[in-house]
């Protein structure tokens, strides 16, 4: 059965569809059964593992208006690493197409059970808000993990995703846990930086990863390629990093 995670932060720019990516090429470098369910709009996650938002008949679209499954719209990653269940600009419908239906935080959940057999782990790529699309994610995931840049806004923007996390605890998914806070784009020179790592280990304690992942060019340049930067540059220090962070999470679980 497979552990279906959500990669969330409504503050946009944090590394999250990085995260989402390169998290997800890591575990399938480990050998694991990996889906990622691009629910962004902006399909970044889906263009960054090699498949053409552009060229897609199907989305999450679909599969979120019960109009077909994940097995119907997945897509093969690069060199069928994982599994893709791809998105693009139509998704912006979703909030309007959804709002009339029934149990209609509960679609993604439904859709995912299908194929929860069939995998080691789901992870879920969310747009940086908090939307029907947000909400959706939450509801279907066991574990939600969390990228923050390591700067002065980053600790505000997290207060109010706990919130929302503590409200669908209490609403929509009792089951649902903080699988851990990941420091991103991290500058060890910068003094502010350093400060608000030490600021999230002091109120977070072991949910913050021992894994920081380093601002890198290699990882900002593999999207462009279409390639998780260990396909793009396996001896980077964000492949590295990536590939530490994706074996300590297959500790916890």
């Amino acid at each position: 059965m497979a552990r279906v995670i959500c990669v969330a932060n409504q503050k946009g720019g944090v590394g999250k569809t990085t995260t989402t990516v390169n998290t997800v090429a890591a575990l399938a470098l480990m050998k694991k059964r990996v889906l990622l369910v691009d629910l962004d709009p902006q399909g970044n996650a889906t263009m960054g593992c090699g498949v053409d938002k552009h060229d897609i008949e199907l989305s999450s679209l679909e599969v979120l208006l019960g109009e077909a499954s994940v097995a119907e719209v997945k897509k093969p990653a690069v060199e069928n690493l994982f599994d893709v269940l791809p998105a693009n600009g139509d998704l912006t419908v979703a909030e309007v197409e959804l709002i009339d239906m029934d149990n209609r935080e509960q679609q993604l959940k439904k859709a995912l059970a299908a194929v929860a057999n069939d995998y080691d782990y789901i992870f879920i790529d969310c747009p940086p808000s908090l939307n029907m699309l947000t909400l959706n994610a939450l509801v279907a995931a066991d574990g939600v993990l969390i990228p923050i840049q390591t700067e002065y806004y980053a600790l505000e923007g997290l207060s109010s995703l706990l919130v929302t996390i503590e409200q669908i605890k209490a609403h929509a998914n009792p089951g649902l846990s903080i699988d851990g806070i990941v420091r991103t784009m991290h500058d060890p020179r910068n003094n502010l930086a350093t400060d608000v790592s030490a600021q999230l280990i002091e109120h977070f304690g072991d949910r913050v990863f021992r894994t920081i992942i380093p601002r890198n060019v290699r990882v900002a340049e593999s999207p462009s390629h279409g390639l998780p930067v260990m396909l793009y540059d396996k001896s980077s220090r964000g492949a590295i990093s990536y590939m530490a962070l994706a074996s300590e999470l297959s500790r916890l679980h």
